[in-house]
Order: C-alpha cells, then sequence, then structure tokens
C-alpha cells in the first residue's frame, strides 16, 4: 500500500510539471500556496457601473444633441442653393464620391458581422484586441466617419436647407458616430453592456448616413423622381423669396 502511494505521489508530481502547475507546491503540506502561485481574479465590478455607465453615455449622446442645437439654432437665411446649379463636374464628382461612399459603408457592415461571427460578441472582440490596436481602430474610425458625413451631409444639408427636420440628420449622425467610438473603449475597460450602446449609434447614424445617400443619388442622378419633401423644400423656397422681395 506504501508503495502505491508513493508511485501516485510520483505520478502527480510529475503530471504537475507537464501541466505547467509550481514544482515546489506540496499537495501533501499543510504549508499556505506561495503568493506568486496563486491566481488571482478581478472582483466584481458593481451593478451601478455595469449598468450605469452604458447609460450615462447614451444620456451623453442626447445632452451633446441639445447642446449643439442651443449654440447653433434653426435659422432660415437668404441662401439659395441647389445641387443642379453646381458645375456638372461638381455634380458627377459629388454622385461618384456618395456612390463610393456608399459600398464602403455596406463593407464596413460586413466587417462588423464578420467580426461578430468570428468572436461571438462585441466584448470578446474588444477584449482581445490591444490598446494599440485599439487607439489605432478610433483614429482610423473618427477620421472615416466625419469624412464621410462630411462629404454627404454638407450637400445634403445645403439642398435641402429649407427643411428644419432635415438639419438634424448631418449632425445626428456624427454624434452617433461619436458616442459608437466612445463606446468600444467602455466595452472593454468598463461593462459589457455599453455594447447596447454600440448597436444603438449603429442604428442611428447607419439611418442618417443611408437617408442622405439616398436623397443625394436621387436628387443628382434621378432629378425627375421627386418625394414629398422635395416639394415642400421647394415651396418652401419660393415662399422665402417671394416674401422677401416683397420687403425689398
Amino acid at each position: 500500500m506504501k508503495r502505491f502511494f508513493g508511485w501516485l505521489a510520483l505520478l502527480m508530481a510529475f503530471s504537475a510539471v507537464v501541466w505547467g502547475a509550481e514544482p515546489d507546491i506540496n499537495f501533501f503540506s499543510n504549508q499556505p500556496i506561495p503568493e506568486a502561485a496563486l491566481v488571482h481574479t478581478p472582483e466584481p465590478k458593481p451593478d451601478w457601473l455595469l449598468y450605469g455607465a452604458p447609460v450615462a453615455l447614451l444620456a451623453f449622446f442626447f445632452v451633446f444633441c441639445l447642446i449643439v442645437k442651443w449654440l447653433i439654432p434653426f435659422k432660415e437665411t437668404d441662401m439659395h442653393f441647389d445641387l443642379h446649379d453646381l458645375p456638372v463636374a461638381a455634380q458627377r464628382g459629388i454622385g461618384i464620391a456618395v456612390v463610393l461612399f456608399g459600398i464602403a459603408f455596406c463593407f464596413g457592415g460586413l466587417e462588423a458581422h464578420y467580426q461578430m461571427s468570428l468572436h461571438g460578441s462585441a466584448e470578446a472582440y474588444f477584449q482581445q484586441m490591444g490598446v494599440g490596436k485599439l487607439i489605432a481602430f478610433t483614429h482610423a474610425h473618427l477620421f472615416g466617419f466625419t469624412t464621410s458625413f462630411f462629404i454627404i451631409g454638407i450637400p445634403f444639408s445645403l439642398h435641402f436647407n429649407r427643411l428644419k427636420p432635415y438639419q438634424w440628420i448631418f449632425p445626428l449622425g456624427l454624434a452617433a458616430s461619436c458616442t459608437d467610438v466612445i463606446s468600444w473603449w467602455g466595452i472593454k475597460y468598463v461593462s459589457p453592456h455599453f455594447e447596447y450602446v454600440t448597436w444603438w449609434c449603429g442604428l442611428v447614424f447607419s439611418v442618417c448616413y443611408l437617408w442622405m445617400l439616398v436623397g443625394l443619388v436621387r436628387v443628382l442622378f434621378f432629378p425627375r423622381v421627386k418625394w414629398f419633401p422635395d416639394f415642400i423644400n421647394e415651396d418652401r423656397q419660393k415662399k422665402w423669396d417671394e416674401g422677401h422681395k416683397k420687403q425689398r
């Protein structure tokens, strides 16, 4: 029997070495395990942080929009702008750029879908991402979001300058993009529930982006196809022009 336990102890010691356990740990001793051999797990985060932080970021999105509205309130100006009054090269260039940005947007969506399928969740995706890569990821997306929204947001907002709701689409998309990027850092370092903020922001800026993209493509490439907002914008422009002619 003693020989049996001796061989068993030898086998356990050999297994510990093979599987990477600390060789100086004596499983049959009453001595405490050395501090260096202990596996430390992080303490669970409080609920107010896990759930409160994503809610606070979502509130930041709405507060940001309200601040922009307060600092730059809507007002109509004397400017009369029509995309069809631009030089032909400008119309063609804007139209092609809008289409290319739309294609890039589709590939961005496919990339997000691929990464979610590969890693299973946004939390797993950002957890495996290093800090350096996340910094580069943030820089690239902030630059890309700003550029793409600027390219299509400026001509869209100028063309529909008489429609107050349309003057919100451009800044809403940018605010959602900024909040989306912030949520990535929250997913990695604060709470996995920031993923819900990410999906919310993705929905908002996608709708805004596609709304402007479709509007510009329709105006530039299919000028005879008009929707209800076009008639409202043109009617308000006529009323504005008539009112200012009478004042003069």
